[in-house]
């Protein structure tokens, strides 16, 4: 099994017990985030969505520079994140801000209102990153790896 694989199949578990939808396509996502892992933000912090620190913070937080796209261009900013005990809390916490949000941002409510993990997909990416590519993205790592992902109950 490549290093891919095993990323993929440890972030699909912890997905799924963080009680993230869709969890096979959230194991995507947090491949795409965080380096497969190896992100300096994933390795000392358990972040892999690069979920940034609220106000008021959301527990202990850790501070990064990250690349935002702004006005059609790649910048680097520092940013303070949050840091989480484990892979399942980080996907919990994932879940707890897009439900959170939902109300605030039409793309949080449809992505969790969404019939697949596609859908899903699609609907967060408009919202979640900067990166305009990032659904494409996420859905490249999704159908590269879907037999492996296959075993999922929320296969879509």
């Amino acid at each position: 099994m490549t290093l891919q694989e095993k990323f993929l199949t440890k972030a699909w578990a912890a997905a799924a017990a963080g009680g993230h939808i869709y969890p096979e396509f959230a194991a995507c996502e947090a491949a795409l985030e965080s380096n497969w892992g190896q992100s300096k933000l994933a390795v000392e912090a358990n972040n892999l969505f690069g979920q940034k620190q609220s106000h008021p913070p959301a527990g202990e937080g850790i501070e990064f520079p990250t690349r935002e796209y702004v006005h059609g261009a790649w910048i680097t900013v520092p940013a303070l994140w949050v840091k989480f005990a484990d892979w399942p809390a980080c996907f919990a916490a994932r879940m707890a801000l897009l439900q959170r949000l939902a109300k605030v941002y039409p793309e949080y409510e449809r992505a969790l209102g969404a019939r697949s993990g596609v859908d899903f997909v699609n609907s967060v990416s408009r919202r979640w990153s900067t990166d305009p590519k990032r659904g494409n993205k996420v859905l490249q790592v999704w159908w590269t790896n879907r037999e492996l992902l296959a075993g999922s109950d929320s296969f879509a």
